[in-house]
């Protein structure tokens, strides 16, 4: 009975396993993700909930019939190791979407009712592997947006001081105080409106063109490539982590005969390599061939003995 039902077991996962990576299953999966997102946005028209109020309710039902039956399916490819449905945190993800709603603490908060169902346009992500590098990398910058964020806030700080302390006096609505001139340098970051602040810096001193000019270098310049070299390490490094075999080894290149001294000298050429290959794996089938011969007669010679023993034991048997 435990072999029947391991074998029963296998027979679903390896189902489940097939239609959940053929191409069709994550296309209908990303078209009902569409119409589930359809139907939240035409949700937010008074004048198409009065008029198709319960026809959206009634899709709505059906992409979340279709969603778990997907959940499912999913589940079911693990059928054989339970455990490693739970190891992929986009199986967590999406059986967290589709489960909370139908708790009832959940259920009467319509706020967030509607930001568990508006999650569920994130999962498709999880069907294109390009969108899952892109949210990867983000998640991997993380970390080093920290210290980004900490370079950044020093340095606007440091010119907001310098420009508290020259323009303060004749902009006190931009630079009046240390956070207003953060506030401002920030928003310059983007260099929209950099030529007027740059012009109303010259009515005060023609210094305050070096102060500029040092901010944009450093700051939009500097800044702006570093954030940029950051995002665009950890996107490589998602993308390695979604394609290990990027990561793999070269082959390790086929022993040269010790016996061949021009093989020694200089590397065989193409057709050289192949033919030197083509005489190995030949060798080796022989071999095969002469150890397979030598076990059938092993074989043969001990089967004869076992029917001369018997033929002897039946001949004297009393």
């Amino acid at each position: 009975m435990n072999e029947v039902s391991a074998t029963v077991r296998m027979r679903v996962a390896s189902w489940c396993g097939r239609v959940i990576s053929a191409e069709w299953f994550n296309a209908v999966s990303f078209g009902v993700i569409i119409v589930n997102a359809v139907v939240l946005g035409m949700e937010t028209y008074d004048q198409a909930v009065e008029r198709a109020g319960l026809a959206l309710l009634a899709v709505e039902y059906a992409c979340l019939a279709c969603f778990t039956i997907e959940l499912a399916l999913r589940f079911g490819s693990h059928l054989t190791a339970p455990r490693g449905f739970f190891r992929d945190g986009w199986n967590i993800f999406d059986l967290v979407i589709i489960t909370a709603p139908l708790l009832p603490g959940v259920r009467e908060k319509v706020t967030l009712l509607r930001l568990l169902r508006l999650a569920r346009v994130v999962r498709a992500v999880r069907l294109f592997p390009s969108l899952r590098i892109i949210l990867g990398g983000v998640l991997r910058s993380l970390p080093g947006l920290g210290s980004f964020l900490l370079i950044a806030t020093l340095t606007i700080y440091l010119y907001a001081m310098v420009g508290w302390m020259t323009l303060g006096d004749a902009y006190p609505e931009k630079y009046g105080t240390v956070g207003q001139a953060m506030l401002t340098l920030f928003l310059l970051l983007s260099l929209d409106g950099i030529t007027d602040a740059l012009d109303a810096g010259r009515l005060v001193s023609d210094w305050s063109v070096l102060y500029f000019t040092s901010y944009i270098v450093v700051a939009s310049f500097l800044l702006t490539n570093l954030l940029i070299g950051i995002v665009l390490k950890a996107l490589e490094d998602a993308h390695l982590a979604e394609d290990p075999g990027r990561r793999a080894a070269p082959a390790a290149p086929l022993p040269v005969p010790a016996d061949t001294t021009a093989a020694t000298a200089a590397p065989p050429a193409r057709g050289e390599g192949s033919r030197m290959i083509g005489e190995r794996l030949r060798e080796l089938r022989n071999a095969l061939e002469a150890l397979e011969a030598e076990l059938d007669e092993q074989r043969r010679i001990e089967e004869a003995a076992e029917h001369a023993g018997s033929g002897w034991a039946t001949a004297h048997r009393p």
